[in-house]
């Protein structure tokens, strides 16, 4: 069987008074994500992974952030897409593992709705989506509740 990993990675500055969208789940949070589209990292780093894998132009490349068509899109259309792309490549998806790095918003209750959104998308069980969060310890500018960052993991196999 033919294996494929592929690694993605987002970071957007938070802002008070932004609609906050974490792995295509609405977050109860002060603060969100400032992006061209609806800034999801999860959902951005995730979607980079996917493309790596197989060896598709990044995210930035297929949805220019200076194309008025994105601005404040859904990203989930972005993932469909990138799915779409490997499904056509002959590639599924057997796991997924999803790192988010943020002070605030605390993620740790929407890990099962993040989980179900996640699989749901790509077409996999929710026990193939690893999702977890860390702090920087109120380090910088991460752990001063100024940034959110996300890497993903992906690994693919030809079918």
């Amino acid at each position: 069987m033919k294996f494929k990993v592929g690694h993605g990675f987002d970071v957007h500055r938070l802002e008070k008074g932004r609609k906050c969208v974490i792995g295509g789940v609405i977050i109860d949070s002060p603060v969100g994500p400032v992006g061209h589209s609806d800034g999801d990292v999860v959902i951005h780093a995730l979607t980079d992974a996917l493309l790596s894998a197989c060896g598709f132009p990044d995210i930035g490349t297929m949805f220019p952030d200076n194309d008025p068509k994105w601005q404040n899109a859904d990203s989930t259309i972005f993932l469909k897409t990138a799915f779409d792309e490997i499904r056509s490549s002959g590639f599924a998806i057997a796991n997924v593992d999803i790192t988010v790095i943020t002070e605030t918003p605390r993620l740790a209750q929407y890990y099962p709705q993040i989980k179900k959104r996640i699989a749901e998308l790509l077409w996999i069980e929710e026990g193939s989506v690893g999702i977890k969060a860390r702090s920087y310890e109120k380090v910088g500018p991460i752990g001063e509740g100024k940034v959110i960052e996300a890497h993903c993991v992906v690994l693919v196999y030809a079918i």
